[in-house]
Formats: structure tokens, C-alpha cells, sequence
């Protein structure tokens, strides 16, 4: 007699479940036995009238469903793979305004405008800013130490470069910066109890993010600056960004930008801490792989879901047309088949073909080399200033459907 795979009910988007730990060994099994699994829910839980999901496991399928949008759809379910139970049909198709939530061609319009953002001469351009940011960033922490030297790393450390960064990108005075944060974290963290969101606030949240790009974006066109924001709005009528297209922008940088960077932050430190060898590594070699094997040991977006257009086979399984597909990051970045010894973690890990930044296709990261540069920055801050840092407590983890997050992790300087 087999042992089945997952236990009755096992379900990898229960946001208790991501509150302890993400499920690793569960992953490992699903990846052997049965890697594209259909996962069962009750109506509603995850926000849609559906019976469940199908949870892809392994690496290589991962990507295909990423590079093929014409088979399997962010439009039509979003990417987002379990909302609240209360959440509306009208509150999940509003979102289909966000960059993430579209398929070609539409996304591929949104995308070649924004991507003007990103080119490496941009990122560039952000370097000398950023790395006297995170090093002040370090040093106001340390300045504002407890007596012991502790302190909690997200919100003195790994919160700040990520904002600070948007803010430099999109030229957000520096004094709103606490602003997105605070918009960001409602709209991000509705299945934590501790925030008391509701969806009812997250969407405000998210309402006052627009409100803020589009009154940003309207004074840049009424009077442009060297800026990105001059660069996606000033000329509409010239294949731009309208208002509220921009403002939508802003969300996804302030969610997708934002807390991904400062969780794989965390992470990263984190597991610095508990693998003091590659600690030392770093601060002696500074490994330029090392902000890669960051993001693949946090994997901070644990899944994403796509929707099936036509019916299709994928790992053994029978998909039909209009059923939601979880693409699993984090199973997909400890799959023995692609990485040596995956559950170690190797900060001189090369080569290093990690999802973390998304499986490839219309929606990979456009942000991912600045979010490498962040990585870089201010981990070369920490070495430089705080060699000695050590854990006193555990991570207090963000309890989420979908997000690898962490809300609390204390350290000291003593």
C-alpha cells in the first residue's frame, strides 16, 4: 500500500499553513508522485465559485505554463491565487487593471511603455543614489538600537531601501514613503488577523494608491521633470500611460516592488544568520551569485495562478478549459532536477536558473535588476557596518495565501 501524496484537505494556499512554514516536503513529494495535482476547495474560500485548483509542482512545468499566456490566462482569474471569502466577483475583475493581471496584447502595450523604467542605463542611474541610501539606512539602525544593540530587521533594515527605491524611481517625496508602505501592507496583508484588513480596506488602500500616481502623474504632465513618471505620462496621445493606468503601475510596484524585495531581504538575512559558514563566505568574498541564491531561498512570491483557456495536458494531468492552475515558485526552486543539493543554501551557487523572478514569458520581472541591485546594496551595507549581527528570535511569518512574508525578525549588534 502507497502512502498518498498530501493528507485529506492539504490545501498550499491556507494561509495558516504560510503562517508556520512553507511546505516544502509536501512539494517534494507531489514533485515525484503526482506533479501536477488537483488541490480541492469548498466554493468561495479562495474568492472564486470553483471547486479548486491545479498545483504545479515542478520547475519545467512551471515555465511552460508561464511562456504559454495563449493556454493559460492572468486575465481571467488574475494571478492572484486566493483572495478572502468575501471578496466580490466586481473586486477581483477591478484588478484586471493591474499590469500583472493581463495577457497579450493588452499587457504587451502596458509593458513596452513601462519597461522604459528599467533599462539597465536607468537602474545605473539609481545605483549611487541607493548605495548611500542603504548605507544610511544600516546606520540609523544601529543609531536607534536598544541599549542590547537589537532591534527588529524588517522595519529598521529590509523595509526601507525597497520604498526608498520606488520613491527614487517614480519621484515619490522620500516623506510619502511611509505612506505606500502603509498602503502596500493593507493591500497585501488581508488573511493576517494582526492588521485587521479587510478587503473593504485593502481596496481603499488601494484606491489611495491610484488617487496619489494620478495627481503625481498630472503635475508631471503639467510640468515634466527628468523623471520616469515625465517619461510614462507626459505625451498620452504618444503611446503613454494615462492617469490611471499609471496609477495602477504604482501598485504593482508598491506590492510587487515592494514587499517581494523586503522579504527576500529578510530572508536573506535570516538565513545568513542560521548558515554562519556562508556568512563569513560573504562578508569576506562578496559573491556576485549571492543576490540570486537570496531570491531562490526566499522565493517571497510562493505561487501565482494562471486560468486555462482550452483543455490541454500538462505533467500527466487532464486540465480543462476555465480551471485555475497554482505555478508553485517555491517547489519549483528546491527541484532536485534542475539544482544540486536545493535545500542548501549556496550563496556561490552558478549557475542558478531560479524562478523567483517569475518562470519566463510575458510577465517576468521587470523589476528584477533593480531588486538584485537593492539585494547587493544592502547586504554590502550590513557586512560593512554590522558584521556581527546575530538572531534573537525566530521570524514571525505574515499569515497569506500566497506570500513567503515575514512581519517581525529581531536581532542585535551585541
Amino acid at each position: 500500500m502507497t502512502c498518498p501524496a498530501l493528507p485529506d484537505g492539504f490545501d498550499f494556499t491556507d494561509p495558516d499553513l504560510l503562517q508556520a512554514r512553507v511546505p516544502l516536503p509536501e512539494f517534494a513529494r507531489l514533485r515525484r508522485t503526482e506533479p501536477v495535482r488537483w488541490i480541492a476547495q469548498r466554493p468561495r474560500v479562495s474568492g472564486f465559485d470553483d471547486a479548486g485548483y491545479w498545483a504545479v509542482t515542478r520547475h519545467e512545468d512551471v515555465k511552460y505554463v508561464s511562456t504559454h499566456p495563449e493556454l493559460f490566462s492572468s486575465n481571467v482569474n488574475t494571478a492572484i491565487i486566493r483572495f478572502n471569502e468575501s471578496i466580490s466577483r466586481d473586486q477581483i475583475d477591478v484588478q484586471k487593471l493591474i499590469m500583472i493581471n493581463m495577457d497579450p496584447p493588452e499587457h504587451t502595450r502596458v509593458r513596452q511603455i513601462v519597461q522604459r523604467g528599467f533599462t539597465p542605463r536607468a537602474i545605473r542611474s539609481l545605483e549611487d543614489a541607493l548605495r548611500e541610501r542603504a548605507r544610511s539606512i544600516v546606520a540609523a539602525a544601529l543609531e536607534t538600537a536598544g541599549p542590547d544593540g537589537s532591534f527588529d530587521f524588517v522595519t529598521n533594515v529590509a523595509v526601507e531601501l525597497p520604498l526608498q527605491a520606488i520613491a527614487e524611481l517614480i519621484g515619490v517625496d522620500q516623506e510619502d514613503r511611509a505612506k505606500i508602505f502603509d498602503w502596500s501592507n493593507k493591500m497585501a496583508a488581508y488573511d493576517d488577523p494582526e492588521y485587521a484588513i479587510t478587503e473593504e480596506i485593502g481596496a481603499e488602500a488601494a484606491m489611495e494608491i491610484v488617487s496619489y500616481a494620478m495627481n503625481l502623474a498630472a503635475a508631471r504632465k503639467e510640468c515634466p521633470a527628468k523623471d520616469i513618471v515625465s517619461q510614462l505620462v507626459a505625451a498620452e496621445d504618444e503611446g503613454n500611460l494615462s492617469g490611471d493606468e499609471f496609477g495602477f503601475f504604482v501598485i504593482l510596484l508598491a506590492v510587487a516592488g515592494n514587499e517581494t524585495t523586503r522579504n527576500a531581504i529578510t530572508h536573506g538575512m535570516h538565513a545568513f544568520l542560521t548558515h554562519p559558514g556562508q556568512w563569513e563566505l560573504y562578508k569576506r568574498e562578496r559573491p556576485d551569485t549571492t543576490a540570486e541564491e537570496i531570491v531562490r531561498w526566499a522565493t517571497p512570491v510562493v505561487a501565482f495562478q494562471r486560468t486555462a483557456t482550452q483543455d490541454t495536458e500538462l505533467g500527466g494531468a487532464t486540465i480543462k478549459r476555465g480551471d485555475r492552475v497554482g505555478i508553485f515558485y517555491s517547489s519549483a526552486n528546491h527541484d532536485p532536477d534542475v539544482f544540486e543539493s536545493p535545500d542548501v543554501f549556496d550563496i556561490t551557487r552558478d549557475p542558478n536558473p531560479h524562478l523567483g523572478f517569475g518562470g519566463g514569458g510575458p510577465h517576468f520581472c521587470l523589476g528584477k535588476s533593480l531588486a538584485v541591485l537593492e539585494i547587493n546594496l544592502i547586504f554590502h551595507a550590513i557586512a560593512d557596518a554590522m558584521p556581527g549581527l546575530r538572531l534573537t528570535g525566530d521570524p514571525r511569518r505574515l499569515r497569506s495565501a500566497w506570500l513567503n512574508g515575514v512581519k517581525e525578525l529581531r536581532v542585535s549588534t551585541g
